[in-house]
C-alpha cells in the first residue's frame, strides 16, 4: 500500500521551514539530510520518491541545491506562496547573521586580537576545503573520463588561467556530446519513458518573465540613480553573472569569485576572502552567503554618496538579491518540467561532466587558499618563502580534528580560533 503524503496547513509549513532555516548548518549535505528527516521521515509531507526526484532536478540548476529544494517543496505543498515562504525562510536566518558578522568584522579590523583570532579561522577553513575536495571527488569521479575532466579543469584554471565560466560551460557542452554517444563514460543510467501530457510552456514563459524582471529591478534602479560606474553596479553585475554559473556548490565558484574580487576589483584581500568563508561556515543556510560578506566590504570601502554603513548595507542587500532571486526563478520556471527533465539524458550528461570538472575547480581553490594562508608574505628571496609557521601548525591541528577525530565544522573553527589567539600572543 502506497502511503499518501500529509498535506500541511500554510502556518505549519511556515513553522517547519523556520526551524529548518535556523538549524541548517553543515553545508548542502547536512541541510538536505535535515529536510529529509523533518519533512519526509517525521512529518511525511513529501514522499521519498518525490524528494529524491526533486533533489536530482535541483542538481541540474545553478545555485545552492538545498535552498532550491526547500523552495520546490514549498511550491509542491502550497504553490507560489509556499515556495516563496520556504525559500526565504531557508535563507533569511543565515543572511541576517552573516550581515551582523560582516559589520562586526569591519568594526574590529586592525585589532591585534582580531587578526590572531582569524589566523586560526583561516587555518581551519583550509582543512574544511580539503575535506570538501576529497568528499566530492569520491562521489563524483567514478569513471576514467570524469577523472580526466577533473584534471583538465584544474590545469585550465591553475596553469592556463582560463576563465571559470568557460571551463564550467565547456565541460557541460562536452558532457552533453558524450552522453549522446558514450553514456557509460559518464556512468549514466538509461532514462525512463517520456512524460505524458501537454508541455507547460505558458506557465514557464510567464514565470521566466516575472522573475527576470524581479532579478533585474534593483539593477535598473542603480543604473538610473547612481550610474553604471558606481560600485553597486559592479557588485550587482558580477554576482548576477556568478549566479548563472554556480554549478557544483559554493566551493566551485569561490576561487573565481576570490580572483575577481581580490585581483580584478580590489574589493578585499585574499586573507579577508578566507575570513569571509570562515564566517559563512559558522552560519545556517547556504554557504554561498559568503557573497554577502564580499558585497558588504566592497560597498563599505567605496561608499560615496552614502555613509560607509549605509553603503555596506546596500551592497550586502543587492548581493543577496541578485544571488538568490535567480534561484526562485529557476524553480518556478522549471518545476512543471521536473518529470520531463528527469529523462533528459543529454542534460544529465552535461551535469555529470560539470560535477566532475568542479572537482578540479575545488582543487584549484584549495591550492589558492593554501598559498595565501600558509605563505601570506610570499617572497622567494627570503628563507622559507614567507611561510607562517603558526598557520601551518593550526592547519595540521584542524586536519587532525577534521579527518582523525571527525569533528564538525563549528567545533573545529572554535578550537582553531582559540589556538590563533594563543599563538598570536607569542
Amino acid at each position: 500500500m502506497v502511503e499518501v503524503p500529509v498535506q500541511p496547513t500554510f502556518s505549519q509549513l511556515l513553522r517547519a521551514f523556520w526551524r529548518v532555516g535556523l538549524l541548517s548548518f553543515g553545508g548542502p549535505a547536512g541541510q538536505i539530510a535535515l529536510m529529509h528527516r523533518e519533512l519526509v521521515d517525521e512529518r511525511r509531507w513529501v514522499a521519498e520518491e518525490e524528494f529524491l526526484h526533486a533533489l536530482n532536478f535541483c542538481h541540474l540548476l545553478p545555485g545552492p541545491e538545498a535552498q532550491q529544494l526547500a523552495t520546490w517543496i514549498g511550491w509542491r505543498l502550497h504553490g507560489l506562496r509556499g515556495g516563496l515562504a520556504a525559500g526565504l525562510l531557508f535563507v533569511i536566518p543565515g543572511a541576517v547573521i552573516m550581515l551582523g558578522l560582516s559589520m562586526l568584522y569591519v568594526a574590529a579590523t586592525g585589532l591585534g586580537w582580531f587578526a590572531a583570532l582569524f589566523l586560526g579561522v583561516k587555518a581551519a577553513v583550509l582543512a574544511i576545503v580539503v575535506q570538501a575536495l576529497l568528499r566530492i571527488a569520491g562521489r563524483a569521479l567514478d569513471t576514467r573520463f570524469k577523472q580526466g575532466l577533473a584534471v583538465a579543469a584544474f590545469v585550465a584554471l591553475a596553469m592556463l588561467a582560463l576563465p571559470f565560466p568557460l571551463v564550467v560551460l565547456g565541460a557541460g557542452a562536452l558532457g552533453m556530446l558524450v552522453a549522446a554517444t558514450r553514456p557509460h563514460w559518464l556512468a549514466l543510467k538509461p532514462g525512463g519513458a517520456p512524460a505524458a501530457g501537454p508541455r507547460p510552456w505558458r506557465s514557464t514563459i510567464s514565470a521566466a518573465a516575472v522573475w527576470a524582471t524581479v532579478w533585474a529591478a534593483p539593477m535598473v534602479l542603480v543604473a538610473a540613480t547612481l550610474g553604471t560606474h558606481h560600485v553597486l553596479w559592479d557588485i550587482g553585475t558580477f554576482f548576477s553573472q556568478l549566479a548563472v554559473v554556480t554549478f557544483g556548490g559554493a566551493y566551485a565558484v569561490l576561487a573565481y569569485m576570490a580572483q575577481e574580487a581580490v585581483q580584478g576589483f580590489g574589493w578585499l584581500s585574499a586573507g579577508e576572502m578566507a575570513d569571509g568563508l570562515g564566517l559563512a561556515e559558522t552560519t545556517p543556510g547556504p554557504l554561498i552567503m559568503v557573497t554577502q560578506f564580499v558585497g558588504y566590504l566592497a560597498a563599505f570601502r567605496s561608499p560615496a554618496p552614502f555613509t560607509p554603513l549605509v553603503a555596506g548595507l546596500l551592497g550586502a542587500g543587492l548581493t543577496t538579491w541578485v544571488t538568490f532571486a535567480p534561484c526562485f526563478g529557476w524553480i518556478f520556471t522549471f518545476a512543471p518540467w521536473i518529470d520531463r527533465l528527469a529523462q533528459a539524458t543529454r542534460l544529465k550528461g552535461g551535469l555529470a561532466a560539470v560535477t566532475a570538472a568542479v572537482v578540479g575547480v575545488i582543487a584549484n581553490l584549495t591550492v589558492w587558499f593554501a598559498g595565501h594562508v600558509l605563505f601570506p608574505a610570499f617572497d622567494t628571496s627570503v628563507p622559507g618563502w614567507g611561510f607562517d609557521w603558526r598557520a601551518g601548525l593550526l592547519a595540521v591541528v584542524a586536519g587532525v580534528l577534521v579527518f582523525g577525530a571527525k569533528w564538525g565544522v563549528i567545533r573545529v573553527l572554535a578550537v582553531c580560533a582559540a589556538g590563533g589567539l594563543i599563538l598570536g600572543s607569542l
